[in-house]
């Protein structure tokens, strides 16, 4: 059976699908719907892009994000035991079928989450982080507002209809845009099908609910959602050679729309824009000064390629860099972020702001450099 439909809905792909010049619209079904440049967050097109409309599952990418955030400051670990509890084996929807009691492994209920979009298993980490499902859902909207997400709301970690739970597309795609800082979540939305292995040894088939991690070349996340009021929605990254897109439709009619929706912006990203590595961060940016170390200067690097979006027909333009970083007080840690730099264009304009990092550790300095530099200043006439 899992054969059969694997193939059956493949048949939907081979379909061909027409799309249109840049300068036309792209008749999108779905009522809301937004396509973004990941690296920049600058808006390649917008459909309604502002209504605030319900997010059924798409309410996930912040429910991982939370995770996310936690497992990389130190509070949580991948191997973390979690304990299931009677409300998170007791929810509806879409669900891996957790029973109360039974223990679970953090990463193996996040790859629940990010593939089977499971609301218990969802649940089951809001309690984990927060000690209840309310104030998880506090924390939530605390976050929301940190990222300057106006138009959201949550009133729960897994998506179901109520009226106090909503979102934008350009919302979802600022979550997604914070998600993907943390880009070993891709390892989980991106797996198509997988299976997760109870107490007792049986097992329980995951496959992806967004099925053009499978079907569209390049697509490694995030999430789907349905429900009777949201209809059918997807926030989709894809990456093809430096360009890394995210897209959300949301309130399509069907599964089949909400992914020739979502195909349709990304192919019309990829065909009409693309990304230029400015500066690599592999390349040394130039000295910054440092205090009480044992080196007096130390070299700066980007944290990050820095790239600019550019339409497929235009060409390179010239930089320049001005790096914005005080002197450095030792000691302090390799790969530390210790400023900024500005990227400019050759008409001056301000096109990134990128952080700038150390790439060896900085001690302080003792006794004898102290001796030996003032003996150099000596020795020097200086």
């Amino acid at each position: 059976m899992k054969k059969v439909f694997m193939f059956l809905f493949s048949l939907a792909f081979l379909i061909p699908i027409t799309f249109v010049n840049a300068e036309d619209s792209l008749n999108l079904e779905s009522e809301s719907a937004i396509l973004i440049d990941y690296a920049s967050g600058k808006v390649l097109y917008e459909k309604n892009a502002d209504a605030k409309l319900p997010m059924a599952s798409m309410t996930k990418i912040m429910s991982m994000l939370l995770i996310m955030e936690n497992i990389d400051n130190g509070n949580l670990n991948y191997n973390d035991k979690v304990v299931i509890s009677k409300n998170a084996s007791g929810m509806g929807g879409s669900q891996v079928f957790l029973q109360e009691g039974e223990e679970y492994k953090l990463e193996d209920l996040l790859k629940c989450i990010a593939v089977s979009s499971a609301n218990d298993a969802v649940v089951a980490m809001a309690e984990k982080i927060s000690g209840s499902v309310e104030a998880f859902v506090e924390l939530m909207n605390k976050k929301a507002k940190d990222l300057g997400l106006e138009n959201t709301n949550f009133a729960n970690p897994h998506g179901l209809d109520n009226e106090n739970h909503y979102s934008t597309a350009r919302d979802m795609a600022k979550m997604g845009q914070e998600l993907l800082k943390y880009q070993d979540i891709l390892r989980f939305t991106s797996i198509y099908e997988d299976y997760l292995t109870k107490p007792d040894g049986s097992q329980v088939w995951l496959v992806n609910t967004n099925r053009l991690v499978r079907f569209y070349d390049g697509v490694d996340g995030l999430k789907t959602g349905y429900t009777t009021d949201a209809g059918y929605c997807l926030t989709a990254t894809a990456k093809k050679n430096d360009l890394r897109l995210i897209s959300v439709v949301m309130k399509a009619s069907s599964g089949d729309s909400r992914s020739k929706d979502t195909a349709t912006l990304l192919t019309y990203g990829f065909n009409s824009y693309k990304n230029v590595i400015i500066y690599s961060k592999d390349k040394e940016l130039g000295e910054v000064q440092v205090v009480n170390g044992r080196v007096d200067k130390v070299k700066v690097y980007l944290k990050e390629d820095a790239t600019q979006l550019l339409g497929v027909t235009e060409k390179p333009k010239d930089y320049s860099f001005n790096i914005k970083a005080s002197k450095i007080k030792a000691p302090i840690n390799k790969n530390t972020v210790v400023g900024t730099v500005e990227i400019i264009d050759n008409e001056g304009n301000i096109v990134r702001e990128v952080d700038i990092i150390i790439k060896e550790e900085l001690e302080k300095a003792n006794f004898w450099n102290y001796l030996r530099r003032n003996l150099k200043l000596i020795t020097s006439g200086k």
